[in-house]
């Protein structure tokens, strides 16, 4: 997935900026509708949840048909990194197609920090379009 280097990185979330706003990265999978990795400015990528979106207030970035072309595609975001403005509900979304139980996230708003930012979690982090690769983890 490229990127920096571990030690790089971890300078590069501490000097991030800070305020009422989540560091977000999308994370597509083929046929899953959960929106990607949420995590508070300044925390590592391991701290991140796996999060649903309420789009009751706002649509998310990439709301187009899955058979759309280009940046007109559901999905066509997967890795931007984003700040992301909003809020935890406290309720928990069945996620049917990864069978997984995630927070819902009211989401307000966003604004896109990084079309291409590289590793996740980890420099050895694989993505599968098919198959849900990216988890959190300590080791670097």
């Amino acid at each position: 997935m490229g990127g920096p280097t571990a030690e790089v990185r971890q300078q590069m979330i501490s000097t991030e900026a800070r305020g009422n706003f989540y560091y977000g990265r999308r994370y597509y999978v083929n046929k899953t509708r959960f929106w990607g990795y949420l995590r508070k400015p300044g925390q590592p990528a391991t701290s991140a949840k796996l999060v649903m979106f309420n789009e009751s207030k706002r649509r998310q970035p990439d709301r187009f048909s899955e058979n759309g072309s280009g940046n007109q595609k559901y999905g066509f975001d997967n890795n931007y990194e984003y700040k992301i403005y909003g809020y935890y509900t406290g309720k928990t979304v069945y996620e049917i197609n990864s069978n997984q139980f995630l927070p819902e996230f009211m989401l307000t708003n966003y604004a896109v920090v990084s079309k291409d930012p590289g590793w996740l979690f980890s420099p050895r982090d694989s993505y599968d379009p098919n198959n849900i690769t990216l988890r959190p983890h300590n080791s670097l």
